[in-house]
C-alpha cells in the first residue's frame, strides 16, 4: 500500500464502502427476519425472538471479539514482517469451534430451560424450542464467520468479504420466506434460513484461500488461552459494541413499561429498528478503516494512521447528517412502516423517538470511530474504557436520571447524553496525554 495521502484515501473509500455495504445486508435482513416471524407466529412469535436475543448476542460478541481482535493482531504483525501473525488464523477458528461446541450442547440438551430461564411462559417456552434449538446448534458456523469475513477483509480482499455478508443476508431473507410459507416450516423454519447466512458467507469468503494474493495460512496447532487472550484485548470494542445493543433495550424496555405501558415498547421498537441501520453505517466505517489503519500502525506510519482516523471521523459526522435529514424529511412515513393497527398514540410516541434519539449519532460517529482506532492501534485499555462507557455505564446512568426528571422524553435523550459524555473521554483518548501510539 502506498503511504500518499490520496492513495490512503482511495483504499479508505473501497475498504468502508463495501464493508458498509456488508453491514447494511445484515441489519436489513434482521429487520425482514422480524417482519416475517410477526406474520408467521404473531406477537407470540416476536415474544421468542426477543427472549432469545440476549443468548443469540453472546454467540455474536464472542465470535466478533475474536475474529476482529485476532484479525486486528494478524494485520500488525504481518505489516512488522513478524511471522507469528500466522498463527492467528487458527487460534482463532479451533476457539470459535471450542466456544461454540458449549452452545451447542446447550441447544441440544436444554433449549426450553433458556427459554424458561429468559421469561417465557409454557406455550412460548413451547414454541420457542425448535427456533432455540436450530440457531445454537449452529452457533460455531455464527461464530466463524465472523472469524473468516474479519481475515479476508484483513487480507487486502475487503469485496470478497462483503459479497459475502451481503449473500448470505439474502439467502437468509429468500429461505425466511421458502420455509416459513410455502414449506410452512414456521419458527423452525425461520432458524433454518438464519443458520443458512454464515455458511453461506463462509463458503464465499473461503475462495479467497485458495487465491494467489492470499497471505493467510492454517497452522496447526493446538488452542492457545495466550493468543486468545492477546486477541481478545484488541476484540473488547467489537464484543461490547455487540452487547450493548441488548443493554440498551432492557433498561430502555423497563422503564418505558412504567412510563407509556405496550404502545410505549412499541413506539421504541420503531425507533430500534431504524437505529439497526444507521448503527451499522457507523460499524462498517470503523470495521471497514481498521485494516488500513492496523497496517499503517504495524510499519509504524502515524501520518497515514493519523489520516485514516480523521477520515473516519469526518465520514461518521457525513453519515450521521444525511440519516439525521432523511429521518427529520421522512418521520412519518418511517413511522407508518410499523404502524399496521394505525394507532396515534404509539404514532405520537414514535415521532417524538425519532426526532430526539436520532442527533445522538453524531456522537456515535466519533465514539464508534475512535474506539474502533484505538483497538486498531494497540490501546485496548482506552478502546474498553470507551466501549463500555458506552456500551453499558453511561446509557444506564443518564436514561434512569433523565427518565426521572423528564419521563418518556428524557429516555429519549438519553441516547443522546450518553453517546455525548462517552465522546469527550473518546478525544481524550485520541490525544493520548503523551502516549507513544497517541497522534496528537
Amino acid at each position: 500500500m502506498k503511504n500518499s495521502g490520496q492513495s490512503v484515501s482511495r483504499q479508505f473509500a473501497r475498504y468502508v464502502s463495501q464493508n458498509i455495504a456488508g453491514m447494511l445486508g445484515v441489519s436489513c435482513y434482521i429487520i425482514v427476519d422480524t417482519f416475517f416471524i410477526s406474520l408467521a407466529a404473531g406477537t407470540d412469535g416476536i415474544t421468542v425472538l426477543n427472549l432469545a436475543l440476549p443468548v443469540f448476542s453472546v454467540i455474536f460478541a464472542l465470535g466478533a471479539m475474536i475474529g476482529t481482535g485476532s484479525a486486528t493482531r494478524f494485520a500488525i504483525l504481518r505489516a512488522q514482517g513478524d511471522r507469528r501473525a500466522e498463527e492467528y488464523f487458527a487460534n482463532a477458528v479451533l476457539w470459535s469451534l471450542i466456544l461454540g461446541a458449549f452452545f451447542q450442547a446447550a441447544g441440544a440438551l436444554i433449549p426450553d430451560r433458556i427459554i424458561a430461564l429468559m421469561g417465557g411462559d409454557e406455550g412460548i417456552v413451547s414454541l420457542g424450542v425448535p427456533y432455540n434449538r436450530i440457531f445454537l446448534l449452529f452457533a460455531p458456523f455464527f461464530m466463524l464467520n465472523h472469524v473468516v469475513s474479519a481475515f479476508v477483509r484483513n487480507d487486502n480482499a475487503p469485496a470478497l468479504a462483503m459479497v459475502g455478508t451481503v449473500t448470505g443476508s439474502l439467502c437468509n431473507i429468500l429461505f425466511d420466506y421458502l420455509f416459513m410459507f410455502p414449506l410452512g416450516m414456521g419458527l423452525a423454519g425461520a432458524a433454518l434460513a438464519t443458520a443458512a447466512s454464515p455458511v453461506i458467507s463462509i463458503l464465499i469468503c473461503a475462495t479467497h484461500f485458495g487465491r494467489k494474493g492470499n497471505t493467510i495460512r492454517f497452522v496447526r496447532r493446538r488452542p492457545s488461552l495466550r493468543l486468545l487472550a492477546q486477541s481478545a484485548q484488541l476484540g473488547v470494542p467489537a464484543l461490547i459494541g455487540e452487547l450493548s445493543s441488548g443493554v440498551t433495550t432492557t433498561v430502555f424496555n423497563f422503564l418505558i413499561l412504567g412510563l407509556a405501558g405496550n404502545v410505549g415498547v412499541a413506539a421504541y421498537g420503531v425507533v430500534a429498528n431504524f437505529a439497526i441501520i444507521a448503527t451499522a453505517i457507523f460499524n462498517g466505517i470503523s470495521q471497514g478503516a481498521q485494516p488500513l489503519v492496523s497496517t499503517q500502525y504495524g510499519r509504524g506510519d502515524r501520518e497515514a494512521a493519523g489520516r485514516l482516523l480523521k477520515l473516519g471521523i469526518k465520514t461518521a459526522l457525513g453519515a450521521a447528517l444525511l440519516i439525521c435529514a432523511v429521518v427529520y424529511a421522512f418521520t412519518d412515513p418511517l413511522v407508518e412502516l410499523f404502524n399496521s393497527e394505525h394507532s396515534a398514540e404509539m404514532s405520537r410516541y414514535a415521532y417524538t423517538g425519532m426526532r430526539l434519539y436520532f442527533p445522538g449519532f453524531f456522537f456515535v460517529g466519533v465514539n464508534v470511530a475512535g474506539s474502533g482506532f484505538l483497538s486498531a492501534t494497540e490501546r485496548p485499555k482506552a478502546a474498553f474504557t470507551v466501549s463500555i462507557l458506552r456500551g453499558v455505564a453511561a446509557i444506564i446512568v443518564c436514561s434512569l436520571v433523565l427518565s426521572h426528571f423528564f419521563g418518556f422524553t428524557g429516555i429519549w435523550l438519553s441516547f443522546g447524553a450518553a453517546e455525548a459524555l462517552t465522546s469527550i473521554v473518546t478525544v481524550r483518548a485520541l490525544m493520548g496525554g503523551g502516549k507513544k501510539d497517541s497522534l496528537a
